[in-house]
Order: C-alpha cells, then structure tokens, then sequence
C-alpha cells in the first residue's frame, strides 16, 4: 500500500497541521511566504501522486480514497484559518468573501455525501471539465490570499483604495471557483436524483 503515489497522498495530509500552524500568527510574513511555498509543494504532489500512478500502473484503492480526503482536508483547513484569521476580507463588502469559502466547504462536503451514496449502487460521478476549472480557481484562489498576506506591500491604488494585488486576485478567484461550485454541484445532484426514489 505504501507506493510512492500513496506516500505523496500522505505526506500531503500530514503536512496539513504545519500548513494551518504556518497561517494561523496574522502578521507573520516569513509565516505566510513558508505556507505559500508549503501549500505549492502540496498542489504538486496533487498532481504527482495521480500522475504517477496511472503511469506506472500502481492505482491503489488506498490512493483512490484517500486522494480526495486528501484534497478536500487541505482545502477546508485553508479556509477555516484564513477566516479565522480575518483574511477573507476585502473592499466594499468587508468580510462577506467568508460566503464564498463556505460555498465551496456545503459543496464539497454535500458532494462526498452524493459519492458515498451512489457508491453502492454501482454508480460513479466523474469528475467534469468544469469540474477541474473549478479546483484551478480554487487553488490559485487560496495561494494568492496566502501570497497577500506573505507580500503585503505588494499593492497597487484604483482611485482611492490600495489593493494588495496577491490579496485581490485570490478574492477574485475565490469567487470564481465558487461560481463554478454551484453549477458543479448541481450537475452532481442531477445525477443523483435520478438514482433516489
């Protein structure tokens, strides 16, 4: 079971206490800059472990399962401490961005219930194209906020408001890959329904 995809998957969910360790001090730039370069290596192990698996022929059902754990804990633990933390703030709405960190937590957690459902009834939900849109905004959604609080002069001014230019690009994103949860997730329900009573 210990295949270097799955030990990839592992070092990923291990990883995960250090990563919200690294967020958690508001401040803490070296902080922010170790998480950001953290949280990258874990975006590619993401890659790696699934790459490297198909290519070598070692898919695990270990791997299949705990590869969206993986996933989903990393995420949820990033948007919890970034809340936590008052970073999911920005202009004119304040810290109304957390709406869209909860968004993308109900979806994936209302999609690992549909899974786990249909899961016996022999019927799998693949993963669309949109699908995969989404988890690039949502990546680079999350990165960017931790990049902002890394740079945080790293800012250019619209008029009267100076915007931290990581910071914007990752609410922007945020938003984006929340759009794009809500139409993924009622693609998922619509194969779902058709399968309850």
């Amino acid at each position: 079971m210990l295949t270097l995809p799955n030990t990839l998957t592992l070092s990923r969910i291990v990883a995960i206490p250090l990563l919200a360790f690294l967020l958690w001090w508001p401040g803490w730039e070296q902080g922010y800059l170790a998480a950001f370069v953290l949280y990258c290596a874990m975006g590619i192990t993401d890659y790696f472990d699934g790459y490297l698996a198909r290519s070598s022929g070692t898919v695990s059902k270990l791997g299949i399962f705990l590869d969206p754990i993986a996933d989903k804990i990393m995420v949820a633990a990033v948007i919890l401490v970034l809340a936590a933390q008052n970073v999911l703030r920005g202009p004119y709405v304040g810290d109304a961005h957390v709406i869209a960190g909860l968004i993308i937590l109900m979806r994936e957690i209302a999609v690992s219930g549909l899974r786990e459902f249909l899961g016996p009834l022999q019927v799998s939900v693949p993963v669309s194209r949109l699908a995969k849109w989404k988890t690039t905004f949502q990546m680079v959604a999350l990165g960017s906020l931790i990049l902002g609080e890394g740079l945080p002069r790293w800012t250019m001014t619209v008029g009267d408001i100076a915007a931290n230019v990581p910071h914007t690009v990752g609410l922007t994103t945020l938003w984006a890959a929340a759009a794009l949860t809500v139409i993924t997730g009622w693609d998922y329900l619509r194969v779902g329904l058709k399968h309850m009573d």
